[in-house]
């Protein structure tokens, strides 16, 4: 009896269907959540930030428990080792081969003809498989695709040991019945979909026409064995609707031998989607600049080397913090040298501006060394070595990513913990030699204090951003 499997694609379509970004932070407890709901695969875009999205899925990997972790792996070999490199450690992973068949999109997004798409399938899957046991293809606008040059890529990407090939309906044109030919189709053309008890047909659709799930249960029941789901509305298959209507409806699944229970847990569904929905709006505010619900920065603020001090100190209030006269000073004369050579500066360059420059503090804690040890057999456990007044102090911790580790570790040494208000990293170099910039926002008697981090390692920059802050809370507790 053939099984239906869910596929969460909230994290990988969130950006695009919202043009909102879910911090660092939203994304590692979404995962948990969706984890702990026993949703059977979550996946996760690209690598486009590389470090730090490399460090988010070892983050997400090093938490999960249940699911399948699915990385967008690209085309290319160097694409898909990254991505590999930062999935490898979770317990279940699968590396996800995703490219558009149909004509328009292959020419305009890919500039490849018919026949070098298709090549290009078959060494990325083949390298792939080379890497994880677990490899899908995703066909992107499949109902838009020449059906039989569709078949022949399926075809060989099954060749190439894809053990799960999706098709996507990504205009949302289908209406129910045309979405069971489409799969019988399917079927007819490729024979292995039925002699194969390891091969698996994936299906997805937008909602354009609101019949996202009356697709999807038609493409269910003729065949196809997983549904890519959203546990948000971002028009697309509603995980919460589609496993409701299997649960009323086992009666016709069963009928057609396919069982229709999903290891979702349903008595926990409703909560954990209001759970969700509170995460990505936690940081909405009237009256800040940020993107409704999610904190992000908002690109139509910025200043330039003509506005006051009392303008720029706006957008810092903005950002939450609340500055001495001093720091005011500092901030101002710093964003002044920087707003002379470039013609904007951006609420995120501010941010950093504040970290780097206000609360002058000294070095009450240096780093001197730190270890992170992870494996998918292993807990992630942090070793850090700090030195304060001639005193070298070393602290280990367990936790649910290097970082968490790392700053638990810390939290140990120093005997001190703080609300973490924000975490964000960035390149601000190119190449794989890039520098990492870390920026942590740590609360402490309700006021804000911002610490930066810069190095070629994305773990090390965040313990150095984290010190920064701790040094600046330090500090100012002593002046008091």
């Amino acid at each position: 009896m053939k099984t239906i499997l869910l596929s969460d694609i909230t994290m990988k379509q969130y950006t695009e269907a919202t043009g909102q970004k879910l911090t660092f932070k939203e994304k590692l407890e979404m995962a948990r959540l969706l984890d702990r709901l026993n949703v059977p695969v979550i996946e996760f875009g690209a690598l486009n930030e590389k470090k730090a999205d490399a460090l988010l899925i070892k983050s997400i990997a090093a938490v999960l428990e249940n699911s399948i972790l699915s990385v967008n792996a690209g085309l290319t070999e160097a694409d898909i080792r990254e991505a590999w490199d930062a999935l490898k450690n979770a317990k279940k992973k699968r590396i996800q081969i995703e490219a558009s068949l149909s004509s328009a999109r292959m020419e305009y997004v890919y500039h490849l003809k018919a026949d070098t798409m298709k090549e290009a399938v078959k060494n990325a899957v083949s390298f792939a498989g080379t890497l994880c046991e677990d490899v899908e293809f995703v066909a992107e606008d499949a109902t838009r695709t020449d059906f039989l040059y569709l078949a022949e890529v399926l075809q060989e990407a099954i060749r190439s040991g894809a053990r799960t090939i999706t098709v996507l309906d990504n205009t949302g044109s289908l209406l129910p019945q045309e979405a069971a030919d489409f799969i019988a189709r399917l079927y007819e053309a490729l024979p292995e979909l039925k002699d194969s008890d390891t091969l698996s047909l994936g299906f997805g659709c937008q909602d354009d026409l609101n019949l996202a799930q009356a697709v999807a249960i038609e493409a269910a029941l003729s065949g196809a064995s997983e549904i890519k789901t959203s546990v948000l509305d971002l028009n697309t298959v509603s995980l919460p609707a589609f496993a409701g209507i299997l649960n009323r409806k086992k009666e016709i699944f069963e009928a057609r031998n396919i069982n229709p229970d999903v290891p979702v847990r349903m008595t926990e569904l409703g909560r954990t989607v209001q759970n969700i929905e509170r995460l990505v709006k936690s940081v909405k505010n009237a009256n800040s600049p940020f993107d409704d619900g999610v904190r992000e920065y908002s690109e139509d603020l910025s200043y330039t080397s003509g506005d006051s001090l009392e303008e720029v100190m706006k957008g810092v209030s903005s950002l939450g913090y609340d500055l001495t006269e001093s720091d005011k000073v500092r901030v101002y004369a710093a964003f002044k040298t920087i707003a002379e050579r470039k013609e904007k500066v951006g609420l995120r360059e501010l941010d950093v501006i504040v970290a780097s420059e206000a609360v002058q503090a000294p070095d009450t804690y240096k780093l001197e060394s730190y270890v992170v040890t992870t494996g998918n057999a292993l807990d992630i456990l942090a070793h850090v070595k700090l030195s304060t007044q001639d005193q070298i102090l070393d602290g280990l911790s367990l936790g649910d990513g290097p970082v968490d580790a790392a700053f638990l570790a810390i939290e140990k040494i120093t005997g001190r913990h703080y609300e973490l208000d924000d975490f964000q990293i960035q390149s601000i170099t190119e190449g794989r030699e890039a520098m990492g910039q870390t920026v942590v926002k740590l609360r402490s008697g309700g006021h804000l204090y911002s610490g930066a981090g810069i190095s070629t390692d994305i773990i090390g920059s965040a313990i150095l951003a984290y010190l920064n802050a701790l040094n600046k809370i330090v500090y100012e507790e002593e002046q008091e």
